[in-house]
């Protein structure tokens, strides 16, 4: 049906919730998230008390022709318009840490380093991602790539149990044992099925670790590559590691040394002894001037120092892929294209290992598909005066001279589009299909169908 925007529509809405309902013209229906070049400009922004609030949203979207997206922080949101209906799950603060079980059950609202401040004082960690500033649920339902993957895996793969509300506005309680296909699907699915309001996830007795970052000037690009390859050749499962060409901006918060010109940062985090753990940078330390020292012995709590991910919002363009190996020749071509003499206008280009404890079999199988891949290379851009207009042409550019050593994937976390073709990227023929056919299953009217799911 085509709709009219006028006052019996809203009505209907509010009528149905018991949150509260914004339109365009009113204080609460801001929508801005991280990503400030994406546009977001639904029909309404619901901000749900509960989650019947969401099935009554999704079952009003259903009546009305309408789409529905889901908002918390805003990392990893795509464009919406005036088609869709936008809930805001910010009210969804509840973080309960059970000592006894050593669990956290956690709201759709919760970001990470609320979990990770109320786990610390029980000598406990979630499985957060390299941002803290990143929601929970976005993360854990694109699977989970963290700082300590190659040690103790995916994050998904530590889910107890989740509440969703699926596209045809029913509320499921699901674990491995009462819904075994909702509960594969939703780990590594994204949005494809439903709405996540509430999970239950393991934590584990992490209370520090041995990493951070060491900074280099660009001028030691090659050196400092080199020295990286050969500890990422052998590394132990007890690290994980990456590297980074990064071009920072002189702007609050980053350290004036670095500012203003290219460098390079590698990255650990490890859970061995710090003795051993140190010793594994002796080579790459060795590389090149270090600029900025910025590892040791940290409390879990400061996970967020390792990558030192931005906080504010910054309009970018993000494009990744998946390798299949990680070797000189990689490299070569990775500086070429980004390196101190490229001309290069991203911010950040990323080369993070995988393998390790991400490779093993999953003890509950998910819909996540890329355990073998060897690495994920990472490129952002800031779109702004006067790189705007290159910065997209030139990460695709990147990235298709990297193709050689991809293996044709791409991890659900890691960039957005609402291009069809880059979510069948992020999984194999069999699983699309299979998350096709249950989101036709649990979401008939296409009601989620808006960003990246499979139709």
């Amino acid at each position: 049906m085509t709709l009219s925007l006028d006052g019996a529509d809203i009505a209907d809405l509010r009528s149905r919730v018991r949150g509260v309902v914004s339109r365009p013209t009113e204080p609460a229906y801001a929508t801005a998230g991280f990503n400030l070049a994406v546009s977001r400009r639904p029909w309404a922004v619901i901000d749900p008390v509960d989650a019947a609030d969401i099935a009554e949203t999704l079952r009003y979207a259903a009546d009305n022709s309408f789409t529905v997206a889901v908002h918390n922080s805003g990392h990893g949101a795509s464009d919406i318009d005036g088609n869709s209906l936008l809930v805001r799950t910010s009210g969804f603060d509840r973080c309960e840490i059970d000592v006894t079980t050593r669990t956290a059950r956690v709201g759709a609202g919760v970001r990470w380093q609320t979990v990770i401040d109320a786990a610390a004082p029980h000598g406990l960690a979630p499985l957060a991602g390299s941002a803290p500033a990143v929601g929970v649920m976005g993360y854990l339902t694109g699977a989970g790539i963290g700082p300590f993957v190659r040690t103790v895996g995916l994050s998904s793969d530590y889910i107890r149990s989740f509440e969703v509300v699926t596209g045809d506005g029913t509320i499921h309680q699901v674990t491995p044992e009462t819904n075994a296909e909702l509960f594969w699907g939703l780990r590594g699915g994204k949005g494809t099925l439903g709405i996540v309001t509430e999970v239950v996830i393991d934590l584990l007795p992490i209370t520090e670790f041995y990493g951070g970052a060491l900074y280099f000037d660009g001028a030691a690009a090659t050196d400092v590559y080199a020295a990286w390859l050969r500890l990422a050749a052998d590394l132990p499962r007890s690290a994980t590691t990456s590297i980074a060409l990064l071009q920072l901006p002189a702007q609050p918060g980053v350290p004036p040394v670095l500012a203003g010109r290219t460098t390079v940062s590698v990255r650990l985090a490890s859970l061995d002894d710090p003795g051993a753990a140190a010793a594994l940078l002796d080579e790459v330390r060795a590389a090149g001037p270090v600029l900025l020292d910025a590892i040791g012995t940290l409390p879990y709590a400061a996970m967020g120092a390792v990558h030192a991910d931005p906080v504010d919002p910054m309009p970018t363009f993000e494009r990744s892929a998946l390798l299949s190996e990680v070797s000189p020749e990689l490299i070569a071509e990775l500086l070429r294209q980004a390196g101190p003499d490229s001309g290069s206008p991203q911010v950040v280009v990323e080369l993070r290992l995988l393998g390790g404890a991400l490779a093993d079999p999953p003890s509950v199988p998910s819909a996540f598909d890329h355990r073998g891949a060897a690495a994920n290379v990472m490129v952002i851009g800031a779109l702004v005066p006067p790189i705007a207009d290159v910065v997209p042409a030139h990460a695709e550019g990147l990235i298709a001279a990297l193709s050689p050593w991809a293996t044709g994937g791409e991890l659900p976390n890691f960039g957005t589009s609402t291009d069809p073709a880059r979510l069948r990227r992020c999984y194999d023929q069999d699983t699309y299909a299979w998350l096709a056919a249950l989101g036709a299953q649990h979401d008939p009217a296409g009601v989620l169908r808006v960003g990246a799911v499979a139709r």
